[in-house]
């Protein structure tokens, strides 16, 4: 039986918009189970305040599955900033956010096999994420956990430019890698969503978020370009 797999939404994003990607794993033997959190539980985090309450529910969601399913370890699949949350959550270094009155150890890298990140920003210039994303660059660079595999998945869909319908690509772009006109999934630029060491793979015509009209990552259409590092 395949390992079951976690699924931690993106930054604003509830458990309910990746029920679909849920469906679509379980038909193609991968049990999964997203980390069950709602839009609002994202809110003590604005500002680039701590991801201390979103690690802790997405241990509780990965502690769950090891018992259910009798296993060791799982696989992760993060979106967007969830890709760069569950990096902290794997590392053994003490995580103290802002208004955090003590650091959080989870050193949860021995339970997780392979780490899937969707269209997640893996750098920022933004001052309200710069912070949380310096700790994970700083303590743990590129794929930095040699038993885990690490698969960052980008998308080249939108060229951002400074005019009407790439406009808000490229200030996004710009605000994540400093460069606005360059390749990306519409929110997270190529360059941003990669790490040194991971299998690094690029899909054409994916969009960032699940609820788009249009297809995204965890799309049927798209599945197979990264699902086959989980077997």
């Amino acid at each position: 039986m395949n390992l079951p797999i976690v699924i931690l939404p993106g930054f604003l994003e509830g458990a309910t918009a990746y029920t679909k990607l849920e469906d679509s794993l379980d038909e193609l033997g991968f049990p999964s189970i997203t980390v069950p959190l709602r839009r609002r539980d994202w809110l003590v985090t604005l500002g680039g305040k701590s991801v201390t309450p979103i690690i802790e529910a997405l241990d509780k969601t990965v502690n769950q599955a090891l018992q259910d399913f009798n296993v060791s370890q799982v696989n992760l699949i993060g979106h967007s900033a969830g890709g760069w949350i569950s990096r902290i959550y794997m590392g053994e270094f003490g995580y103290q956010g802002k208004k955090d009155k003590e650091p959080r150890y989870w050193k949860a890298y021995t339970s997780i096999a392979n780490l899937i990140t969707l269209g997640t920003p893996h750098i920022s210039k933004e001052p309200w994420t710069q912070w949380n994303l310096d700790f994970v660059n700083d303590n743990y660079p590129g794929a930095f956990y040699s038993s885990v595999r690490y698969v960052c998945v980008a998308g080249k869909t939108i060229f951002g430019k400074r005019r009407l319908g790439t406009w808000v690509a490229h200030n996004s772009y710009e605000m994540t890698c400093g460069i606005g006109n360059t390749w990306g999934d519409g929110i997270t630029p190529i360059e941003a969503a990669h790490l040194q060491g991971a299998e690094n793979l690029v899909i054409e015509g994916v969009m960032h978020s699940p609820r788009s009209s249009d297809i995204w990552y965890g799309s049927p259409e798209v599945l197979h370009n990264w699902v086959s590092y989980l077997t």
